[in-house]
C-alpha cells in the first residue's frame, strides 16, 4: 500500500475551534501549510480574521466563522454555515476550551462550573455528534480532541477544569467507537504545560509551575506550536488506522 502523500491535506476542510491564538491557531497553520482550506473559529470575529488573513498571505487557505461552542445555537449556525459554503467537513479540531475558575476545588461556584461544563463538555460533545454526522455523508473524516494531561492527573487548583478534560478523553473513546463504522477516527492530543494565554494562570504561577516542571522530564513549558505536529499526524492519512488514541504530548509529564 503506497502512501507517498500521507500529510497532504489538499482539498479538505478543516475546521478548527479556538484557532484565534495559542494551540489552536498553530493547529490551523501547520493544516493550512499541508493545503487544508481551514475555517478559523472562536467567540469573536475579529481576531480570527487577523490569523485567516495572515494564513492566506502565506499562499495558505482560511476562512473565519465566529462560535461559541458553549452556546447550543451557535454550534448549529456553524454547521449550517459550513454546509452551505463548503457541501463538506473533513477534519474537526476540538480545541475552544473554558477555564474560568482556579482555586481550591470546594470553593468552585455553580457559574464557573456551570461554563465550564457547557464548553468542555457539552460543546466538544455536540461538535462531534454534528462534525461526525457531516463527515460520515462524504465518506469519513477526522476528529481531534484536545484534552489535556489534567484530564489523567488532576491539576493543582483545577478541579473542574481536569474533571471535563477526563470525560473529553472518556468521551473521544465513546465516539471513536461509534463512529469507526461511519469511517470517521476520533482522537485526542493532551497537551502539558504550554505557553498560552490560556494557560497564564499556570505558567505565571511560579509555585504550581515549579511543581509541574518537577514531573517533566524534559524540564520546560512548551511552545502552542509543539502540539501542531501531532494535530497533523491525527488529521492526516499517516493516521488511518488510528482511532480512539490519546497522544500525550507534554514532555514526559505523565511518566509520573
Amino acid at each position: 500500500m503506497s502512501m507517498p502523500h500521507t500529510f497532504d491535506l489538499s482539498g479538505k476542510v478543516a475546521l478548527i475551534t479556538g484557532s484565534s491564538r495559542g494551540i489552536g491557531e498553530a493547529i490551523a497553520r501547520l493544516l493550512a501549510a499541508h493545503g487544508a482550506h481551514v475555517i478559523i473559529s472562536s467567540r469573536k470575529a475579529e481576531p480570527c480574521e487577523a490569523v485567516a488573513a495572515s494564513i492566506r498571505e502565506a499562499g495558505g487557505q482560511a476562512s473565519v466563522l465566529a462560535c461559541h461552542v458553549g452556546e447550543m445555537a451557535q454550534i448549529d449556525a456553524t454547521f449550517a454555515a459550513i454546509e452551505q459554503q463548503f457541501g463538506r467537513l473533513d477534519i474537526l479540531v476540538n480545541n475552544a476550551a473554558a477555564n474560568p475558575y482556579f482555586g481550591h476545588i470546594s470553593d468552585t461556584d455553580v457559574g464557573a462550573f456551570q461554563k465550564t461544563v457547557d464548553v468542555n463538555i457539552r460543546g466538544y460533545f455536540f461538535m462531534c455528534a454534528r462534525g461526525s454526522k457531516l463527515m460520515a455523508r462524504q465518506g469519513g473524516g477526522s476528529i481531534i480532541n484536545i484534552a489535556s494531561v489534567n484530564g489523567v492527573i488532576p491539576g493543582m487548583a483545577q478541579g473542574i477544569y481536569s474533571i471535563t478534560k477526563a470525560a473529553v478523553i472518556s468521551m473521544t473513546h465513546a465516539f471513536a467507537k461509534e463512529c469507526a463504522p461511519m469511517k470517521v477516527r476520533v482522537n485526542a492530543i493532551l497537551p502539558g504545560a504550554t505557553d498560552t494565554k490560556f494557560a497564564s494562570a499556570l505558567t505565571t504561577n511560579e509555585a504550581i509551575l515549579k511543581m509541574v516542571m518537577a514531573h517533566t522530564p524534559m524540564g520546560r513549558v512548551a511552545d502552542p506550536s509543539e502540539m501542531a505536529g501531532a494535530a497533523l499526524y491525527l488529521a492526516s492519512d499517516a493516521a488511518s488506522y488510528t482511532t480512539g488514541t490519546c497522544l500525550n504530548v507534554d514532555g514526559g509529564y505523565l511518566l509520573g
